[in-house]
């Protein structure tokens, strides 16, 4: 329930979701279940080439055991956009 309480006390912020097949996803956490599966909304991807079918997703759900790191520093979007993942 720790982490669980943590992620609900970041609701309504901006959080860059990084998941198991290296795609990043910078939204507004709008929910979080106590399975930490997530619902982003205003998402931005940071590999459109890698992942063009994401271009015109604007919200998505993102089941928990896929997530392999949460951040919530708006810093480590603009790397991540700028210099892309490798």
């Amino acid at each position: 329930m720790l982490f669980f309480s943590f992620f609900k006390s970041l609701v309504g912020k901006d959080v860059v979701v990084e998941l198991k097949n290296d795609l990043s996803i910078c939204g507004t956490l709008h929910s979080v279940d106590q399975y930490l599966n997530m619902k982003l909304t205003d998402i931005t991807v940071s590999d459109t080439d890698r992942f063009p079918h994401m271009i015109s997703v604007k919200n998505c759900f993102i089941r928990g055991s896929v997530v392999r790191f949460v951040s919530f520093f708006e810093w480590l979007w603009v790397l991540l956009t700028k210099f892309g993942q490798g």
